[in-house]
């Protein structure tokens, strides 16, 4: 039975933690990645990279979804709001409403009931985050002293990229996280209307069928947008240095 399980999402902290982890031999029974099927391509790629390591040393390797998928809660989904009412799905996940994040966190954490240790890759520069951890959750990067800039580099010199369209994610992203996160600032939408124009026509088909925009900014001629129709127009006018 696993006891020492490794919750990892692909990305530079957990990464950096399941690496160390394996460096050192660390008890390691088993790897969970749960997929909720919207991660960046270059994620499944270095999934892809890490299930012969695991392999090899004997580490168990399980993957958790959630029960429905994720566009069908997303936008079908029927759903009651005192403010809405009837209305169908969830919407954009992000912000106040982080409603796939919370069914990750109760997945996971029900199937790692019961476990002795939980490794979760949480970096010494996040102290909130580590103070909310309750046992068997353990942070080892915060043992370790590695901030999530620590976590990048160590990933960078074992060649880990996160590489798609020739585009480092993390020079152009804060986080790498599902790509239809509504956490985003305006940055990196921008940068992935720049860099990752397939994701960015993902991202307008979906706000083709959600009402409320995914992320609202203020502008001083234009006043308040986040529909991202509006914010490709500003993104345009931006680049013909019509607007700043």
């Amino acid at each position: 039975m696993s006891q020492y399980v490794a919750s990892v999402s692909f990305g530079k902290d957990s990464l950096a933690m399941l690496l160390i982890l394996l460096e050192k031999g660390a008890p390691l029974d088993e790897v969970i990645f749960y997929d909720a099927g919207m991660e960046f391509k270059a994620i499944y790629k270095t999934r892809d990279r890490l299930l012969p390591m695991l392999q090899a040393a004997g580490v168990k390797y399980t993957e958790l979804r959630p029960q429905n998928p994720f566009l069908y809660d997303m936008l079908e989904r029927p759903v009651f709001s005192k403010k809405k009412g009837q209305h169908a799905g969830y919407g954009w996940c992000g912000g106040v409403c982080r409603w796939g994040t919370e069914l990750k966190t109760r997945t996971i954490d029900k199937y790692a009931t019961g476990k002795t240790t939980h490794y979760v890759g949480i970096a010494l520069d996040e102290p909130e985050r580590i103070e909310r951890l309750e046992p068997p959750k353990v942070a080892p990067l915060k043992e370790w002293g590695m901030t999530e800039a620590d976590c990048l580099r160590y990933c960078y010199e074992r060649g880990f990229y996160w590489e798609e369209n020739g585009i480092r994610l993390y020079d152009i992203l804060d986080r790498v996280s599902c790509w239809c996160c509504a956490n985003k600032n305006k940055k990196e939408l921008k940068n992935i209307y720049t860099h990752l124009p397939e994701y960015w026509e993902r991202l307008k088909e979906l706000q083709a069928r959600i009402e409320r925009p995914m992320k609202k900014f203020k502008n001083k001629k234009h006043g308040e947008y986040g529909n991202l129709f509006d914010l490709e127009q500003v993104f345009r006018r931006e680049e013909t240095g019509r607007e700043k």
